[in-house]
């Protein structure tokens, strides 16, 4: 029980809410595009057959990626096992600068004179996480709510 509310604990802090919610924010779309379908994505069952049968990814992994996508950006916007979620996105952004967008350089494909996309975005990605693992969820947040309760 103590690892848990270690887990949970936060403090007061704008600064923890804006990151948590800037990284679950961005993440949202991306995550429903995946698991959902939606902004143009291929939904749960064609995200799963793009990694598992185009990347060669295990399908446990596969089904963490969007998770973490998905369901962690949720977690995120309320607060809610903030450094878990955090964590999984960045796990994801990680795997995915090493294995697709490091090849493409450090820039977005702004001009679309690339082959894809650069690792930029991955990166900032990842400093938000970071943000909140060290930091916790601050203010307003469901995690601070059980760590007090």
């Amino acid at each position: 029980m103590k690892a848990v509310l270690t887990l949970l604990k936060t403090d007061d802090s704008f600064a923890s809410l804006i990151a948590r919610l800037t990284l679950g924010l961005v993440m949202f779309p991306h995550g429903a595009e995946k698991a959902l379908g939606l902004f143009g994505g291929y939904g749960f069952s064609g995200t799963m057959n793009f990694f598992t049968g185009q990347m060669h990814i295990p399908a446990l992994f596969a089904f963490l990626a969007i998770a973490a996508e998905f369901a962690g950006s949720i977690a995120l916007i309320t607060g809610f096992l903030s450094r878990v979620s955090a964590f999984g996105i960045a796990v994801v952004m990680l795997v995915a600068t090493l294995t697709v967008h490091a090849s493409n350089g450090f820039f977005m494909n702004w001009a679309g004179d690339q082959k894809g996309e650069g690792f930029e975005y991955h990166l900032l990605a990842m400093g938000l996480a970071r943000v909140v693992i060290l930091s916790a969820a601050g203010k307003w947040s469901v995690d601070r709510l059980l760590a007090d309760g």
